[in-house]
């Protein structure tokens, strides 16, 4: 299936809808993905574990009366959501204070149950994608269980294509050798500044005919300003000295070039033939239009070459043209 538009090849990361290492209000979220509408975005991705169900709650009312057949709607299965008795903090990374707590199951049950409590949270019904999320500790289980599950969902046509979404390629590129799927979630590792993607997994996707969905390509901030801010982050923790050094120097050849670190990290990851489109979280409109006006911005061809003779872009990463 086709994950976005030719000439729109961004969409809507969800996991800040769900408070991710932020407050978000439900006011804002719903105006954000209405701002990401407007723009013309049409790829929307979520996942139970973002805010223990509350971005695909948030979701709901963003995609309310919207033409159902003109959005892709991806979702994830690996964590199932659940009522405890008291109220607490959540323990990864979501400001949120629920009775909700979530818990690991990529068993057959545990997927249908996760897929039936998504539809019901967003509203929705069907999901056009569903990904298993981060099964880095649960290989056996996810190629017994969850893919097989997924594929039989598939070929029933209750989903339309199946996948796995993870933060590290080894995994990633072994289900794409060895599992029916049709599409991964990459995220920070096919960036501008990390682009080890290039090893493994993205090849395996060009063999395989595997799309790919980029994702944290401003690797949780540390690209996402013209120069990286004070306490910058690299994969949600605080960036090390030689990559905040590196992004410094990404950034001063930019400017030479009369763009922006962001744009040009925004604009990397669609050169590879492996990658559909790229999704970016955001948290109010305002970071919608922004990225969305970075995203229009045509970053010089010249740009490309002068990184890769400054030792700052691998040889062999595809540039746009």
């Amino acid at each position: 299936m086709k994950l976005f538009p030719a000439d729109q090849r961004i969409g809507l990361g969800g996991a800040p809808l769900g408070s991710m290492l932020g407050e978000v209000s439900d006011a804002d979220a719903v105006a954000t993905v209405n701002a990401a509408w407007d723009e013309g975005w049409r790829f929307f991705d979520t996942a139970p574990h973002y805010g223990l169900g509350l971005a695909e709650e948030r979701l709901a009312p963003g995609l309310a009366g919207k033409p159902r057949a003109d959005y892709v709607l991806s979702s994830k299965v690996g964590r199932i959501i659940y009522e405890a008795d008291t109220a607490a903090p959540d323990d990864e990374g979501f400001l949120v204070t629920t009775r909700r707590r979530r818990r690991w199951d990529f068993s057959r049950d545990g997927v249908l149950q996760s897929i039936e409590d998504s539809l019901r949270r967003i509203g929705t019904d069907r999901l056009d994608v569903v990904f298993v999320h981060d099964p880095d500790d649960h290989f056996d289980e996810a190629v017994a269980t969850a893919f097989p599950t997924l594929i039989e969902l598939r070929d029933q046509g209750v989903i339309g294509a199946i996948g796995s979404g993870m933060n590290q390629t080894a995994m990633l590129t072994r289900f794409v050798r060895e599992v029916d799927i049709d599409v991964i979630m990459l995220a920070g590792r096919y960036t501008l500044i990390d682009p080890d993607g290039l090893d493994d997994v993205l090849p395996a996707c060009v063999e395989n005919d595997v799309q790919v969905v980029a994702v944290g390509i401003f690797n949780s901030g540390l690209l996402s300003q013209p120069r990286p801010a004070p306490g910058a982050t690299f994969n949600y923790e605080p960036a090390a000295g030689a990559l905040v050094d590196k992004a410094n120097q990404l950034a001063d050849l930019c400017e030479t070039h009369g763009t922006t670190l962001p744009a040009a990290a925004l604009a990397f990851p669609l050169a590879h033939p492996a990658v559909a489109g790229i999704a970016v979280g955001c948290r109010t409109p305002e970071e919608v239009h922004t990225n969305a006006t970075l995203a229009r911005t045509t970053v010089p061809t010249a740009l490309w070459s002068d990184l890769k003779s400054a030792g700052l872009l691998r040889e062999d990463a595809p540039t746009p043209s």
